[in-house]
């Protein structure tokens, strides 16, 4: 079916639009192609004169468009030709640019390690004490992963990275401490999602938007994966995130109050310092000032993680004292 000529002619004008927008050269470097191919698309006149402009002609009765840069006298003595108005690309640039910003947004309010810093200082306060490490891991990636209405879909993939698979006592835990509640599995997919509905109501005052939040869940599961801890257990999982989150990575050193970094791990003082010691492939050493109840730490260097031990101070060869 042959195109109406309304419709050739805005097809022939879009495909060229095209080549304009892709060939775009700054003004400083155009010149009349009309006088470089020796002004062979129109009659002789007294030589080239004026601004540059794009220069939109037609030949053969339409079977051949041209689109060139071209001088003003050029352009004016050209038959079936029209000059493109500038105003025409700067504005499909113009759009095309904030395109591209509207696609990389922009991250709001504190970056990853601050969020995820500040989701275990509130979960120490939501979950009862005796909240398990496996139930806390769970418990962040669930904080930070839900929707607007509080619901969560966790695939099999990530529940393997959190080292959970079918084990289902973190779930009783929240469901047991009224944090969460289990949905339903929709057929077909009872292996492959696990869902859930969010009942912590302070979680829905989050203000970072659902993708820096995802961001941040994605970082607390790469900063307590075994592979980098040394071990699968929750507890020393959840122990290196607590760390993690404290630490200034420019340095590799930490420090936060000891207290605080047990109760946000679900610990006691006589249960944290056994976890710290195992810790021998995520930090190099660490210390606690027993005038102050701080807890200094520095962090293996990348790439000497399997070598270097993390070291126990002689001021708590009796912690009790």
């Amino acid at each position: 079916m042959l195109l109406a000529a309304v419709s050739a002619r805005s097809a022939a004008l879009e495909h060229l639009a095209g080549h304009a927008r892709r060939d775009a050269l700054p003004s400083y470097l155009r010149t009349c192609q009309c006088h470089e191919r020796g002004c062979r698309w129109h009659p002789r006149h007294r030589g080239c004169a004026g601004p540059v402009h794009l220069l939109l002609a037609r030949e053969r009765s339409g079977r051949l468009w041209r689109l060139a840069d071209a001088c003003t006298a050029c352009a004016s003595v050209t038959a079936q030709a029209a000059v493109v108005p500038e105003t025409f690309l700067p504005a499909t640039v113009a759009s095309s640019d904030s395109t591209t910003r509207r696609r990389k947004r922009r991250p709001e309010g504190p970056g990853d390690q601050i969020r995820v810093r500040e989701m275990l200082s509130y979960l120490a306060s939501a979950l009862p004490s005796h909240t398990g490490a496996a139930a806390r891991l769970l418990a962040v990636q669930c904080a930070l992963r839900m929707d607007s209405e509080g619901k969560i879909q966790m695939p099999a993939g990530l529940l393997h990275s959190l080292r959970l698979g079918r084990n289902l006592l973190p779930w009783s835990e929240l469901e047991q401490a009224r944090w969460l509640r289990r949905t339903p599995a929709t057929p077909g997919s009872a292996d492959r999602v696990a869902g859930a509905q969010i009942l912590d109501g302070g979680l829905f005052a989050q203000r970072p938007a659902r993708p820096d939040r995802r961001s941040a869940a994605d970082w607390a599961l790469r900063t307590a994966r075994g592979s980098r801890v040394g071990s699968d257990d929750p507890s020393l999982r959840l122990t290196a995130l607590c760390l993690a989150t404290h630490t200034d990575f420019p340095t590799g050193r930490g420090c936060a109050d000891m207290d605080r970094i047990a109760r946000e791990c679900g610990l006691v003082s006589e249960t944290l310092f056994p976890a710290l010691d195992q810790l021998v492939t995520f930090l190099a050493s660490w210390s606690m000032a027993l005038a102050s109840g701080d807890l200094h730490w520095e962090l293996q260097p990348k790439g000497n993680q399997n070598q270097r031990a993390a070291s126990r101070p002689e001021a708590l060869e009796n912690p009790a004292s």
